[in-house]
């Protein structure tokens, strides 16, 4: 598999995005090449890093939509072309997720509802987990049926910031957290 990668300077840091010819196929929060190349091949087997142009086209339009969404414009991923892998019950979650509006959120127990497996709660959070294209696919935006902010592979203090910038309501006894609060996830 040929892909092409750039990175994109964000408020939530360093974001790493990947491209086939066939669409975004990874944008992930900061991390070293390696991890980020060997993630990759996890999910596409040998992979080679070439530029195209037509990878190179669809990097380029990511980030010029990467940051509107980010200077606060309600920004529409539906258009971009995405190839991000995974299970047909991690596609059905995948395209749920990105269902769901800008300034909204959904249960993880909605979701399980919405892609008809209501008893499948856990296997929504962890094809939520397994989201390889941050943002763009929002799983940010899926948080506890209690209204607390529940995992998130890019960490809570982003999927906090994610959601107020988004205008999502936010529960009241959450904190805002500051960008790097937290450790580890």
């Amino acid at each position: 598999m040929e892909v092409a990668e750039s990175k994109l300077k964000s408020p939530v840091g360093e974001l790493r995005l990947a491209a086939t010819d066939a669409g975004l196929c990874r944008v992930g929060f900061p991390g070293t090449a390696e991890s980020f190349r060997r993630e990759l091949a996890h999910r596409f087997g040998e992979i080679r890093m070439i530029d195209g142009a037509a990878r190179r086209s669809i990097l380029e339009r990511a980030s010029r939509m990467l940051e509107r969404y980010f200077s606060g414009r309600q920004e529409d991923f539906a258009a971009l072309p995405l190839d991000p892998g995974g299970t047909e019950f991690q596609q059905e979650v995948w395209n749920c997720l990105r269902a769901i509006p800008s300034g909204e959120t959904r249960s993880y127990a909605q979701i399980a509802v919405a892609v008809g497996r209501p008893s499948a709660v856990r296997a929504v959070g962890s094809a939520n987990r397994m989201n390889p294209l941050a943002i763009v696919v929002p799983c940010h935006r899926v948080i506890g049926s209690d209204g607390a902010l529940r995992g998130y592979a890019g960490r809570l203090d982003r999927k906090d910031w994610l959601l107020r910038h988004e205008g999502a309501i936010v529960p009241a006894v959450q904190e805002t957290l500051p960008l790097g609060a937290i450790s580890g996830r």
